[in-house]
């Protein structure tokens, strides 16, 4: 399953959120690469909200990892791998137990964590090329 969509704006940023979860219905796990700033976050956000999560979502770039509720799917779990030192930290904090378990997780700067990431997961790229963001997914 592959997929591809051209956000021109924030103004479609739900209608690109919404898209991208139907477009895997029968995934749970997001692992996202983008260079900073390229808007991870804020799309992870609006597929939060997308999935029915009514909490404010903010960047788990401190915390590690944010978990959320949605009266739909039950927990979500948005990680941030960008501040790690070493591998074991996530470790330390059940991050391989969360990617085991059939709940959402959507993960910013997986390549911090290689000898952690789940064998099935959608790969997501952000490109952006003068305002304008290049989503691509692909499983």
């Amino acid at each position: 399953m592959e997929f591809n969509y051209k956000l021109e704006s924030l103004a479609d940023l739900e209608k690109a959120a919404k898209a991208f979860i139907n477009a895997f219905p029968d995934q749970r796990k997001f692992l996202f690469d983008a260079p900073m700033g390229a808007g991870k976050t804020t799309f992870i956000k609006a597929i939060m909200k997308e999935l029915s999560v009514e909490d404010e979502v903010s960047s788990p770039t401190y915390s590690i990892v944010n978990e959320y509720f949605s009266v739909t799917y039950g927990k979500i779990y948005h990680f941030d791998f960008y501040r790690l030192n070493d591998e074991i930290e996530a470790y330390d904090i059940g991050t391989e137990e969360l990617l085991e378990s059939n709940d959402y997780c959507f993960i910013e700067w997986p390549v911090n964590i290689p000898n952690l990431l789940p064998q099935n997961y959608v790969s997501v790229s952000i490109e952006v090329d003068n305002e304008i963001r290049h989503i691509k997914a692909s499983t």
